[in-house]
């Protein structure tokens, strides 16, 4: 199985995704902001990670902007309560590999985290 970071600023939402992710076998590691999310993947190397898009102290944009610098095959999926169509474009233009709507579904986020783990890398 993977190892997914979960980066959101609510622990609610973080607890809910690892209630989600790890009775499927999958290691969670977590960050409260976009600052400790960048630490944790140098640190780690996530094979995935979920990550809000509104943040105080980072936006979830920024942070994505910023993990591809560290890794441009860095595997994100963008969580948000936001669900127009515009912001789904946005975050994937950017570099998010798929986009999950809040509130979590337990059904919609594993469909999405298989997805994004089973796509091919494109790393040299």
């Amino acid at each position: 199985m993977a190892t997914i970071l979960i980066v959101d600023d609510s622990a609610l939402s973080r607890r809910i995704l690892r209630s989600i992710l790890e009775p499927g076998g999958h290691t969670v590691l977590e960050a409260a902001n976009g600052l400790a999310a960048l630490k944790q993947y140098v640190l780690h190397r996530p094979d995935l990670v979920l990550l809000d898009l509104l943040m105080q102290e980072m936006p979830g944009l920024e942070v994505l902007a910023k993990l591809r610098e560290v890794d441009p095959w860095a595997r994100v999926i963008v969580a948000t309560a936001d669900i127009q169509d515009s912001t789904r474009a946005l975050v994937l233009e950017a570099g998010a590999c798929g986009f999950v709507s809040k509130p979590m579904e337990s059904g919609r986020v594993l469909a999405a985290v298989q997805a994004a783990l089973a796509a091919p890398e494109d790393k040299p």
